[in-house]
């Protein structure tokens, strides 16, 4: 296919390069960055034209927009918007008609998995909107991830973000609170995780990615915290689901409470720049009071 891809950061780079590693003819665009081994176009219009998908992956819902409205005029009929970005529900959802009503169909199709799972092309796609474009994006997903799960009408890959990441934050929390508590108890976190890992305490937190250092698999934790999931994308994807929940009506408590406390670690204490489990260490050295 022939590609045009918007935003080659972190992120969008190593996508870009899978897609050329595996014989896909891709022109990028980016601002800022110019990563080597990928074609740079010297505008939007020129990595959209001809472009058979023009995949973006950006910050957010408005540089969303705005990119949106400036690529469709260039983009062929017949061709798939496909944004990679995490962003709020509403923008997925104003992006998707703006596309409709040029004749190209649009897809949400944010990620899991970080900047490995994009170098090592495993990264888990939820995706909204028609199922004809989710067939055509496809072999693309299959490049550049180990699994893509279509999650309904446009804006359903969003929804499934962020309320994914609505319980990671939560889970996360909870796990670092009783890691906390088990010290000042004086229960060995060996013990403790040899029972919650195998018991109903269970949790992805927990087993696979557990905050305390030396226990459990390899984790942010054994290399000081330096982020596999930084605590500032964390609190962003916190604060999408909050702001979904207001539009929806939706009452979500721990979700609220997540956010404070992630907004708090990062903007108040010394959580940007470390990986969102550095809650641990932030929680070993609270009182209750």
């Amino acid at each position: 296919m022939k590609i045009g891809f918007i935003g080659l950061g972190n992120m969008g780079a190593p996508m870009a390069r899978n897609l050329i590693a595996a014989g896909h003819d891709v022109t990028g665009f980016d601002l800022a960055a110019t990563p080597e081994g990928i074609t740079i176009a010297s505008s939007l219009a020129e990595a959209a034209d001809g472009a058979e998908i023009v995949i973006t992956m950006l910050p957010n819902g408005e540089i969303l927009r705005r990119v949106a409205s400036d690529l469709l005029p260039h983009m062929s009929p017949g061709s798939i918007l496909l944004d990679c970005s995490t962003v709020d529900v509403a923008s997925a959802r104003t992006v998707a008609d703006q596309t409709e009503a040029k004749g190209i169909p649009s897809l949400d199709a944010p990620v899991s998995g970080g900047v490995g799972g994009a170098t090592t092309g495993t990264l888990t796609f939820m995706v909204g909107g028609p199922d004809e474009a989710f067939a055509t994006a496809g072999p693309l997903f299959d490049i550049m991830g180990q699994k893509a799960v279509h999650c309904g009408p446009s804006g359903g890959g969003q929804a499934a973000k962020i309320c994914n990441n609505m319980i990671l934050g939560v889970t996360m929390i909870a796990t670092c609170e009783a890691f906390a508590l088990a010290d000042k108890l004086g229960l060995d976190r060996q013990a403790m995780f040899d029972v919650v890992s195998t018991s109903s305490g269970y949790s992805w937190s927990m087993n696979a990615y557990c905050p305390a250092p030396g226990i459990g698999p390899q984790s942010p934790a054994d290399n000081d915290y330096q982020p596999g999931f930084a605590s500032e994308l964390m609190l962003k994807d916190l604060r999408l689901s909050q702001q979904a929940a207001a539009d929806a009506d939706a009452d979500t408590p721990m979700g609220a409470r997540a956010a404070e406390l992630y907004a708090q670690f990062v903007e108040a204490e010394d959580g940007a720049g470390r990986d969102f489990s550095a809650m641990l260490p932030r929680f070993e050295g609270r009182s209750r009071s």
